[in-house]
């Protein structure tokens, strides 16, 4: 599993670097629990909590976190959703990573755009397929 989850960091930092960004990027397994982390230097200290928060709610909910907050806007059905488990994020960053069609945790990234961090998660988590 390690291997795997250094392939997934590696995939983000390298892919961040050549786009001249510095992330914080956190890998938990299925339950939410943190397996890997990593400040690219220049990142920010700030996004650290935010990628741990995203790749936990893509964990607990078996869903990416930017799907999952479609339901928790204002006035959605799941609206404050973000206010349970420790603390959510329900945008763009944090991605389920699967291997063989089954959820085995997920990947956050955080640090650059919601759109770049969206991408970079979806990079990292593409590594283990």
């Amino acid at each position: 599993m390690m291997e795997s989850v250094q392939r997934v960091v590696e995939e983000v930092t390298t892919a961040a670097r050549q786009r001249g960004v510095a992330v914080s990027v956190a890998v938990v397994d299925q339950a939410g629990h943190l397996v890997a982390f990593h400040r690219m230097d220049g990142a920010l200290a700030g996004p650290i909590d935010v990628s741990i928060k995203k790749a936990r709610t893509a964990a607990l909910f078996g869903t990416d976190s930017d799907v999952l907050g479609q339901g928790a806007r204002p006035g959605g059905a799941i609206y404050t959703l973000e206010h349970t488990n420790g603390g959510l994020i329900s945008f763009g960053g944090g991605v389920q990573l699967r291997r063989a069609d089954q959820g085995i945790g997920a990947v956050g990234v955080a640090g650059a755009s919601v759109e770049a961090d969206e991408e970079l998660a979806r990079l990292g988590a593409a590594a283990l397929r």
